[in-house]
């Protein structure tokens, strides 16, 4: 029986590299060995700041309602546990649009939250 050489294997394994590498710099785009490092570097990069832009985006939605809430004078925290008392379901990335691009409605919003408020504080008085 003849010997199967394993070169078609190997090509499409490295092809297959190599097409991830597009776009790298140097030796990291054309040369198989470095190649496969920087492939791999790059997959966990990718896999880490996939789990740290949901982080980021939160944050950055939770800066926006504290500055929008600030201008109605009020805080972030008391913002917050003013919605769940008062029973509006919205979720941060909502808020933050709103309090950017509808300042109005947003202020309704912060106007409801505050009587909300008040009333949880006289129900405890």
């Amino acid at each position: 029986m003849a010997r199967v050489k394993a070169g078609t294997t190997t090509r499409k394994r490295h092809k297959k590299i190599l097409k991830l590498a597009k776009g790298f710099r140097g030796r990291a785009k054309n040369c198989f060995r470095v190649a496969v490092q920087k492939v791999e570097k790059a997959l966990q990069y990718a896999y880490r700041d996939r789990k740290a832009r949901k982080r980021n985006f939160r944050a950055l939605w939770v800066q926006r309602i504290n500055a929008a809430v600030r201008m109605n004078n009020m805080t972030y925290s008391r913002f917050i546990d003013g919605l769940n008392k008062a029973n509006i379901t919205v979720d941060r990335k909502i808020l933050s649009d709103i309090a950017v691009h509808n300042p109005k409605s947003f202020q309704n919003i912060v106007e409801k939250v505050q009587d909300s408020l008040k009333n949880s504080y006289k129900k405890s008085a």
